[in-house]
């Protein structure tokens, strides 16, 4: 099992901050953020595949073929702005 955190407009936008997710083996961030979409929806869609979504696995900034294994925590976020 995982922990899938969302933070930001993304907590806002999907109505949900934490989720745990099972998986069976290790996965790819864009297998993960496609299996999220496949259960959630368009609107799941627009949020993880999103050009600027930036993606964490356990508090470390991950790429789209970066590995997730069980027990890992993923955080997906929108990139922060400065003034």
């Amino acid at each position: 099992m995982i922990t899938v955190l969302f933070f930001a407009k993304y907590r806002e936008q999907l109505g949900v901050s934490c989720m745990d997710v099972q998986i069976t083996s290790a996965l790819t961030v864009s297998d993960l953020k496609q299996q999220l979409i496949s259960d959630g929806g368009a609107d799941w869609a627009t949020v993880l595949l999103a050009e600027n979504t930036l993606c964490a696995v356990n508090q470390t900034l991950a790429k789209a073929d970066d590995l997730v294994t069980d027990g890992d925590e993923v955080a997906f976020y929108p990139p922060v702005t400065g003034g």
